[in-house]
């Protein structure tokens, strides 16, 4: 993200997004949010030149240059009185008069103008902060590098009037403390850097009061609804590094993270196509590597050997603290808290339901009308402790059924759930399973802004991430139960890879490497969006759940909805 300015000054580059998008700026400014796309890389690479530091001397107002032309790059200007602060790309001075000019890296638009308003208003807050500083600028300029072509901005009354009033709206927005509406169907979406954490048209579809439910028939939709469309990439490149063999060293070397066992190379991966490191056990890291990993925004996640989800290491905490804010004080209203945990708590107990219904072979009718009714209770609930009751309840009647679902042949039994030591073979599968899942979802609301440690179901405890645990509740019947109930049923895992210990029972590490493969192909897997229609993998619909969360706690939409299958 670009450095932060002094406090109260607003970058000229914020005016450029707020007159392009006002929630976009809101998001960067506001909610401190940054992310790079191929435009924004495109754009660096374009500046790679004018960024440089230019130590020769800008003359004061009022004297000319030595030479006819000077060239300065990379100027900063700020003007306490404006409140504007920013970084000209190319100063040209002639003479007396300085003309800024802003490096773009696509083509000159077809315009009266010359340009478009975003480009125009920054150049233009670049020529008031020359002005300020005393310099006569009467005009700016715009390179467009994909044509190769200066186009000249001249800072006419009614440029000036508006970039004041642009900047005037823009201090009055963010002070508000209210982020603005998404654009409604616009062709700005599909290439904002940021649109994965915005959420466009997701946000549009439930606010405008469409039940949480799959809808087939675009005529159900309110007028300017639209359609849901797939601005999301259904899987990110990167993927998380897991390493489990006791005794490995886990380095950096340029470019790529490098995992050795005395002296032997396991395994060596590009830091790009990381997403999370994950430690399991006695295993060591270097200085070097957990610096860039922190530096990246690559959390890494350590764990026990046994699968228990221990610590997470990040660099600095995520800068959205208006969202942390609304978090905790949600957490803090009970009955707004309840409403929440009852969303969780509901679409755990239909999507418990949901498989049972796919998979039993015996007439499990009994248990399925309980869970519907247990679901139906849950959304009526009025406070935690009784929808912790009605979960308890439901819980019990699932696993009651949910041994039934393994194969006889394969020899595993499952005669109820049990933990902290499991004392059977599924349920060390289920907890190591449960802690991948809090893993993943404790990454996923951390790069959403929100805090992992502070839920509104599972109460908060020193060292718990409980919002992950409350996000994990829908997920645990579609991710980790069914990746268990595969694995035994294929005989992908078997009776060999536990060792029973006198406390309970224990995976061998070719166990371990057998369930995080399962994991990672669910993850994998894709599905439709039982809401929005488009296609994506279960590892990206995590994320979108903990974002669709965040845009609940800023008052955007009016109900958490829960991801359920049919």
């Amino acid at each position: 993200m670009p450095d932060a300015p002094p406090d109260g000054y607003v970058p000229a580059r914020m005016l450029n997004e707020f007159a392009y998008c006002p929630r976009l700026a809101y998001l960067e400014w506001v909610q401190g949010e940054w992310a790079d796309n191929p435009d924004t890389l495109d754009g660096k690479f374009v500046h790679r030149n004018v960024d440089r530091e230019d130590r020769r001397p800008v003359p004061v107002p009022g004297e000319s240059a030595d030479s006819p032309t000077l060239h300065a790059r990379s100027v900063r200007l700020e003007n306490e009185a404006l409140g504007l602060v920013a970084v000209v790309d190319l100063l040209e001075v002639d003479g007396t008069t300085v003309t800024p000019i802003d490096y773009k890296k696509g083509e000159a638009p077809d315009l009266p103008e010359g340009a478009w308003e975003p480009e125009r208003v920054q150049l233009c807050a670049q020529g008031l902060l020359l002005r300020a500083a005393g310099y006569t600028c009467d005009a700016g300029v715009i390179y467009f590098s994909a044509s190769k072509r200066r186009v000249t901005i001249p800072f006419d009354d009614t440029l000036v009037a508006r970039t004041l009033a642009l900047l005037a709206d823009f201090r009055r927005v963010a002070a508000a403390g209210t982020i603005p509406p998404p654009l409604v169907d616009s062709p700005k979406c599909p290439r904002c850097s940021l649109v994965t954490l915005c959420l466009p048209d997701e946000t549009n579809l439930l606010r405008l009061g469409l039940p949480a439910a799959p809808v087939d028939d675009s005529a159900t939709r309110p007028p300017g609804a639209g359609k849901v469309r797939a601005l999301l990439a259904p899987n990110d490149d990167a993927r998380p590094l897991s390493v489990s063999e006791p005794g490995a060293r886990v380095g950096k070397s340029g470019e790529r993270v490098v995992v050795e066992l005395k002296g032997e190379k396991l395994a060596e991966v590009r830091l790009a196509d990381v997403s999370h490191l994950c430690l399991f056990g006695p295993v060591q890291i270097s200085a070097q590597a957990l610096a860039e990993l922190a530096d990246r925004d690559i959390p890494v996640c350590h764990f026990s050997s046994g699968g228990w989800f221990r610590s997470m290491t990040t660099g600095l905490a995520h800068k959205n603290v208006e969202l942390r804010i609304r978090q905790f004080a949600v957490a803090a209203d009970p009955p707004a808290a309840t409403k929440l945990a009852a969303a969780f708590v509901a679409g755990k107990i239909r999507n418990c339901r949901t498989l049972l219904r796919r998979n039993a072979s015996d007439d499990v009718t009994m248990t399925l009308n309980a869970l519907a009714d247990a679901a139906t209770a849950a959304e009526r609930a009025e406070s935690v402790p009784t929808l912790m009751g009605i979960e308890g309840m439901a819980a019990k009647r699932y696993f009651a059924a949910f041994g039934g679902l393994f194969k006889e042949a394969t020899g595993f039994i499952f005669d109820g759930r049990n933990r902290r030591p499991p004392t059977d073979p599924v349920n060390a599968i289920l907890s190591f399973l449960y802690a991948m899942l809090a893993k993943e979802l404790t990454v996923a609301a951390q790069a959403s802004g929100l805090d992992p440690m502070r839920g509104f179901l599972h109460v908060p405890r020193y060292g718990r991430p409980s919002l992950a645990l409350d996000l994990a509740e829908e997920f645990r019947p579609l991710l980790a139960d069914s990746v268990a109930l595969s694995l035994v049923n294929t005989g992908e895992i078997k009776p060999e890879h536990f060792v029973r210990r006198s406390v309970g029972v224990n995976m061998t590490p070719a166990g371990r490497r057998a369930v995080l493969s399962a994991w990672e192909r669910r993850l994998e897997s894709e599905v439709t969006h039982p809401l929005f229609g488009y296609t994506l993998t279960y590892r990206r619909v995590l994320l979108v759940q903990a974002r669709l969360l965040a845009r609940l706690l800023l008052g955007e939409i009016p109900d958490y909805p829960a991801f359920r299958t049919r």
